[in-house]
C-alpha cells in the first residue's frame, strides 16, 4: 500500500527559531508521523532572524524563480532547504526579500504586528502550494500550524482544489493559544478578491480581527485539533462550533498514534464519498 503523504506547514519550527509551543510541536510531529509510516514534507518561512550559515540553508535553484502576485504586485519566490539530521527530515523555506528578510518574525522590536502580515501569510501559503506542485508531490493532508497558515484551507477549498494536483487534498488546522493583536489590513478582503475569490468568501473576511479571521477560516478545514492544553474561551468556542472533524488535546506520548488515525479517518471518509 502506498504511504499516505502529509504536508506540514508552520510559521515556526525549532531549532531554526526559538522553542515555543508551536515550534516544538511542528518540529516533533513530522518526525513521529514519519516513524509511524507516513511520508512527510515540511515548510516554514525563511525569516531574517534564521541563521543560514549555522543551519546550513541553501537555495534550491530548480524550485525558485516563480513570481507570486499579491495585491497586483509580483513577488519573487525563493526556495531554500535545510536538514534536521536527528529527525532524518528536510525543511523547505519560503523566502522573499520584501516579506522575510527583516530581522523579526511576525512582530517588530516594539512588539507590534507587522502591517503586511496578511500579505506575508498569503505569499507563504501560495508559495508552499506552488513549490509542492513543482516537486510533483501530492499531499493527502496538509497540516497547518500557527495563524499565519490559517488561510490554507481557503486556498485549497476555493482555489487550488480545482487543480488536479490538490483535488483530493484535505486540510487540518492546529489551534494554539496564539493570535495577532493588531487587526490585519482592512483591505484584506479586497486582496482576496484580486486573488479570484468570490464575493461571498471575501465578505467573510471584511472584519479583520483575529476572532473573526479564525472563526471564518475554520469553515474551510476538514479537521481541527487542539494543540494547546488550555485554549482561550474564544478559540474553544470556535473549535466547538466547527462542523468539521475534531480532535481535542492529546498528550505528547499519544499524539503520533491519535493524529495518524485522525488523518486516516479524514482521508478514508473522503474516499467513500
Amino acid at each position: 500500500m502506498e504511504k499516505k503523504k502529509i504536508l506540514y506547514i508552520s510559521q515556526e519550527i525549532a531549532p531554526f527559531l526559538p522553542k515555543t509551543e508551536i515550534s516544538n510541536t511542528a518540529r516533533k510531529l513530522p518526525q513521529v508521523i514519519q516513524e509511524n509510516g507516513k511520508e512527510i514534507r515540511v515548510f516554514m518561512p525563511r525569516f531574517g532572524v534564521i541563521n543560514e550559515r549555522r543551519h546550513q540553508l541553501h537555495e534550491v535553484i530548480r524550485l525558485s524563480g516563480l513570481n507570486i502576485c499579491i495585491d497586483d504586485k509580483d513577488h519573487p519566490l525563493i526556495i531554500k532547504v535545510a536538514s534536521v539530521s536527528a529527525a532524518r527530515m528536510q525543511v523547505y523555506f519560503i523566502d522573499n526579500d520584501e516579506f522575510f528578510r527583516r530581522k523579526h518574525t511576525l512582530i517588530d522590536d516594539q512588539g507590534n504586528d507587522f502591517a503586511d502580515n496578511d500579505e506575508r501569510s498569503m505569499f507563504f501559503c501560495r508559495g508552499v502550494l506552488e513549490t509542492v506542485k513543482k516537486l510533483g508531490w501530492q499531499p493527502d493532508v496538509i497540516h497547518c500550524h500557527g495563524y499565519m497558515t490559517g488561510i490554507m484551507g481557503l486556498y485549497i477549498k476555493e482555489m487550488y482544489g480545482k487543480d488536479p494536483h490538490f483535488k483530493e487534498t484535505k486540510v487540518v488546522y492546529s489551534l494554539y493559544n496564539d493570535g495577532f493583536n493588531k487587526n490585519w489590513d482592512n483591505r484584506f478582503s479586497e486582496k482576496l478578491k484580486f486573488e479570484g475569490f468570490s464575493d461571498e468568501v471575501c465578505n467573510d473576511f471584511k472584519e479583520t480581527t483575529f476572532e473573526n479571521f479564525t472563526t471564518k477560516a475554520l469553515k474551510y478545514f476538514d479537521g481541527i485539533n487542539v494543540s494547546s492544553e488550555e485554549l482561550s474561551a474564544e478559540l474553544q468556542e470556535a473549535f466547538e462550533g466547527s462542523a468539521c472533524h475534531k480532535l481535542g488535546f492529546v498528550e505528547e506520548e499519544h499524539l503520533a498514534k491519535e493524529l495518524s488515525s485522525f488523518y486516516d479517518k479524514i482521508i478514508e471518509e473522503s474516499a467513500m464519498v
